[in-house]
């Protein structure tokens, strides 16, 4: 193997093993709210483009490297579909001088109330 392959392998490796904490994260968690549809979206058609690309170069690392990113975007768009609260709205903003309830339900009330 030469170096220009090695190195494409190494890097393909560490590169994928980069996402898994977040793709484990999101799935165990399901909590995508910091994930913004707009950059999912766009994420994903980048990778449908670059795909025309990737796949007309030889056969090597690059191609393992890009199914990566192509299956980790997909997977987060869909879990962000799929697990986004119904009649959320993103993107409102709390009126001044209210505070939003935590992430894990607890009400804003009752932050920080010692028993």
């Amino acid at each position: 193997m030469n170096l220009p392959v090695l190195a494409g392998t190494l890097s393909t490796v560490l590169f994928a093993a980069g996402m898994l904490p977040m793709l484990a994260k999101a799935a165990r968690t399901r909590d995508l709210a910091s994930y913004s549809l707009g950059n999912l979206v766009l994420s994903n058609v980048a990778n449908v483009v670059h795909s025309v690309y990737v796949f007309h170069l030889p056969a090597g690392p690059i191609w393992v490297l890009h199914l990566a990113y192509v299956l980790a975007s997909a997977l987060m768009l869909a879990w962000w579909l799929r697990y986004r609260e119904p009649g959320s709205r993103r993107g409102a903003t709390v009126p001044a001088g209210q505070q939003e309830d935590s992430a894990a339900g607890i009400p804003a009330s009752e932050i920080g109330v010692k028993p």
